[in-house]
C-alpha cells in the first residue's frame, strides 16, 4: 500500500468517527397495535355479523292462560216503568224504578195494585185496580188479562184504563183483552185522559235547569204554558210551547224551562192552559219535584 492510499483511509476513518447518531434523534419507531381477532377486516362487502342467540327471558314462551267457563253473567240493571194511576177521575202517569225482571208485565200490574207511593198519594194519585189481576198470556200483541173484579162500572173502567195504558208501553203489547171480551187499545180509554198529561218530569224527580217538560194536550190553539215554582211557591221560571195538535185533538208537546234557585229544595212544575176568556190558568196539572240548586 502506498502513502496516498494510507492517507485516504485515515481521512475516511476520521470522518466516520465525527458523524452524529441520527438514529437516536428521531426516537423509537412507533409500533402498530396488534390486530384483534374480534375486529373484522374493513370491507364494504363483508358479511353481516352472525345473529346473537336470544336471551333466556326472550326465548321462554309465555304459558297460555288456563281456559275459563266464559264471562260471569252480570246482574241486570234496574228497569223504569210507566204506571198509570187515577187522579180526579182521570188517568195520569208516573214512573217507578225497580230491579229488572223478564216478567215486566207482571211487575207493572203488581205495582199498579200496590198503589201509589207516599209522594204520589200526596199529589192526589190513587189506584182502582185490585190485587190478583194478572196477565195469563201475550199472543200476537194482545195481552190476555183476567176480569177486573170491581162492581162499579165507572171504577172498573178506570181500572181497565190503568191496565191498558200501562201494559201498552211495552213493544210486545198493542191491546188488552179482559176475560172473554174484545181486545181494546189505548184509544178505547182516551176519554179518560185529562186535557193536559205531563209524562216528564215524574213526581218526586230531581231536576236541573233547564227542566224538560213533556206530555200531551188538547187545549185552546194547542198552546201549553209551563212554569216552575220554588219551595215558597214563587215563580222562578216560565215558558210556553205549542202541541202538535190542539182545540179538539190531542198533540204532543216538549219544552225546556230555565229557572234559578239558590239551593236544592222542593218545587213544583205546573202545566196549564191560559183561558181565552179571562187569562186565568185552567186545566192545571201540578207535578211536585226536587229543584237542583
Amino acid at each position: 500500500m502506498n502513502r496516498r492510499t494510507v492517507a485516504v483511509l485515515a481521512l475516511l476513518a476520521l470522518l466516520a468517527g465525527c458523524a452524529p447518531d441520527r438514529a437516536g434523534s428521531l426516537g423509537p419507531a412507533p409500533t402498530a397495535a396488534p390486530p384483534t381477532a374480534a375486529s373484522p377486516p374493513a370491507s364494504s362487502s363483508a358479511p353481516p355479523p352472525a345473529a346473537t342467540a336470544p336471551s333466556r327471558t326472550a326465548a321462554r314462551a309465555t304459558p297460555p292462560a288456563p281456559p275459563t267457563a266464559g264471562p260471569s253473567p252480570s246482574r241486570p240493571g234496574p228497569v223504569t216503568i210507566e204506571l198509570w194511576y187515577v187522579r180526579d177521575g182521570r188517568i195520569t202517569p208516573t214512573r217507578r224504578t225497580r230491579p229488572a225482571t223478564v216478567a215486566t208485565s207482571a211487575l207493572a200490574l203488581t205495582e199498579l195494585a200496590r198503589g201509589p207511593t207516599a209522594a204520589e198519594a200526596a199529589a192526589g194519585l190513587a189506584t182502582f185496580l185490585p190485587a190478583g189481576v194478572g196477565v195469563t198470556r201475550i199472543t200476537d200483541g194482545v195481552a190476555v188479562v183476567g176480569t177486573v173484579p170491581v162492581d162499579d162500572d165507572r171504577a172498573r173502567r178506570l181500572a181497565e184504563a190503568q191496565v191498558v195504558w200501562t201494559l201498552t208501553q211495552f213493544a210486545t203489547v198493542r191491546s188488552v183483552r179482559f176475560g172473554a171480551g174484545p181486545a181494546v187499545g189505548r184509544a178505547g180509554y182516551a176519554d179518560l185522559l185529562p186535557p193536559i198529561v205531563v209524562t216528564a218530569p215524574a213526581i218526586g224527580q230531581r231536576v236541573g235547569t233547564p227542566v224538560t217538560v213533556t206530555g200531551t194536550a188538547d187545549v185552546f190553539e194547542a198552546t201549553v204554558s209551563v212554569r216552575v215554582l220554588d219551595a215558597a211557591g214563587r215563580e222562578v221560571g216560565t215558558a210556553f210551547t205549542t202541541a202538535t195538535c190542539g182545540t179538539g185533538c190531542r198533540g204532543a208537546f216538549r219544552v225546556a224551562v230555565g229557572y234559578r234557585v239558590g239551593r236544592e229544595q222542593p218545587g213544583t212544575v205546573e202545566a196549564y192552559e191560559v183561558s181565552p176568556a179571562d187569562g186565568s190558568r185552567t186545566k192545571l196539572v201540578s207535578v211536585p219535584v226536587v229543584l237542583g240548586g
